[in-house]
């Protein structure tokens, strides 16, 4: 028995021993397991924070692959856009969690200094996102705004001479064909990529003829030369051969974008005192808007071509935009004023040739600014006429009213009232004008919710002071 004892004694001891052995054995390998991911999270983190926006689009797929293990953490917009570190340049992909040579680990921590140091030697403009930066070169702007005068590459001089047989038919529908000059000339903003809009405008209210009363119009498109003149190959060629074809081009020597739209302004209106001095009035505007020529006609009736006339869709006090991310953004520098002079929505207005006229000596006098619609509001306010608001001038399109949610906008018998409409598509322009020009189009009888007639609503209010308005005046057609 006490032998047996001593053995299970001995035996005990030895059982111990190996458990303490192998717990510690436990407690080392959890140790250095831990310690190797103490190592393991700095490294994850320096890739993480090394792969800004810039490095992610320069290293591409093989980065997006790379870090398939930290989608979830964004990379911050507001830092600087740093190189890529060294260890981010290998293509291959991230190793399992074990701790990472020595020589590697002190690499990383010297990248991770490196990076702190050029956070704090940073430019400030680099770290500002690109939504906030502004969209144009102002600086470059105000620089070169003195250099309006440009040279007119494809000319339209016969454009306003009208003689022969059309000034015998103009003296038989009432009109004396004494002036060479059409009636009324309309003016369309294009690019030399928008060749479609062009054709449909062409083809349906831009069309050249005699209308109501045997009155003369005209049509001739604005141009500048493209800024990306590799994205349309052959521009000058479709430039002249287009010209050769319609006869209704006037492109000039200046880059075609959005805030050379005043050089466009100035350039036609100078075109107009020189070529169509006679014109009776004038309709300008977009390539992209519907317009009731017919309407306009009969608005005009009455008025009297040698006196000042503006009408369209008035922005009165306005405020210039400071958003850096608008497309109408315009700093203080450009312009400290707190309200623009009213102005008409570029969309489409109408003029007299007298007030076009006045407009070429005027516009030659005031500063040039960005926005062509504000600029022509200032060189309205030099010359002293204040632009009339018309309610069928939508220039801002027809949003649906609350008050009438059945009611289609795009309606034929509603467009049949209205001047003009932006914002429509080709599709959308070619077919509105064969529904208005439909015989079988019919307006009466139709079935209301309402008992009353619906009315639009005029969002703009009425005009400041004495301005004359021509909302009071029955101008639409009835029907």
């Amino acid at each position: 028995m006490v032998t047996l004892r001593r053995i299970l004694h001995v035996k005990a001891d030895v059982l111990c021993t190996m458990l303490l052995l192998v717990l510690f054995c436990l407690l080392l390998y959890a140790h250095q397991v831990v310690l190797s991911s103490g190592w393991d999270m700095p490294v994850w983190k320096l890739e993480i924070h090394g792969s800004t926006s810039s490095s992610r689009t320069l290293l591409g797929a093989s980065r997006a692959k790379a870090g398939q293990e930290s989608p979830g953490i964004p990379s911050n917009p507001s830092e600087p856009h740093l190189p890529p570190c060294k260890p981010q340049s290998k293509s291959k992909p991230p190793q399992s969690k074990v701790k990472p040579p020595q020589s590697k680990v002190k690499r990383q921590v010297k990248s991770k200094g490196n990076s702190k140091s050029l956070r704090k030697n940073a430019v400030p403009t680099a770290s500002k996102p690109l939504p906030t930066l502004p969209p144009f070169d102002f600086d470059g702007y105000l620089r070169e705004k003195d250099n309006r005068n440009f040279k007119l590459l494809i000319d339209q001089p016969e454009k306003c001479h009208i003689g022969g047989a059309e000034e015998e038919e103009e003296g038989e529908g009432g009109i004396k064909g004494t002036s060479t000059a059409p009636y009324m000339l309309i003016a369309v903003k294009s690019i030399p990529a928008d060749f479609d809009k062009r054709q449909v405008v062409r083809r349906t209210w831009g069309k050249e003829g005699l209308f109501q009363n045997g009155v003369s119009i005209r049509t001739v498109f604005l141009l500048g030369v493209p800024r990306n003149r590799t994205a349309l190959p052959l521009w000058d060629r479709l430039m002249t051969y287009e010209s050769q074809t319609f006869g209704d081009i006037l492109l000039w020597d200046f880059e075609d974008t959005f805030f050379n739209l005043t050089l466009k302004e100035t350039h036609f209106l100078k075109w107009v005192n020189s070529s169509c001095p006679h014109v009776k009035f004038i309709f300008k505007g977009d390539a992209d808007v519907y317009v009731n020529v017919e309407n306009i006609l009969e608005m005009l009736q009455g008025q009297k071509s040698d006196q000042d006339l503006f009408v369209g869709d008035i922005i009165i006090h306005a405020k210039p935009i400071r958003r850096r991310n608008s497309k109408y953004f315009v700093p203080e520098f450009v312009y400290g004023g707190g309200l623009y002079p009213n102005y008409a929505g570029g969309g489409g207005f109408v003029m007299s040739g007298h007030t076009a006229r006045r407009l070429s000596s005027a516009c030659q006098q005031v500063e040039l600014f960005p926005i062509d619609d504000v600029f022509l509001g200032m060189c309205l306010q030099l010359i002293g006429v204040k632009p009339s608001r018309h309610q069928g001038f939508r220039t801002f399109g027809i949003p649906r009213p609350s008050a009438a949610p059945h009611l289609q906008t795009f309606d034929p018998c509603f467009y049949r009232e209205l001047m003009v409409v932006h914002s429509l598509s080709v599709p959308q322009i070619w077919l509105m004008w064969n529904l208005l020009h439909d015989p079988r189009l019919s307006c009466h009888n139709r079935t209301r919710q309402t008992s009353w007639p619906f009315k639009w609503k005029d969002k703009m209010g009425e005009t400041a002071g004495e301005e004359k308005d021509y909302v009071d005046k029955q101008v639409f057609i009835t029907h």
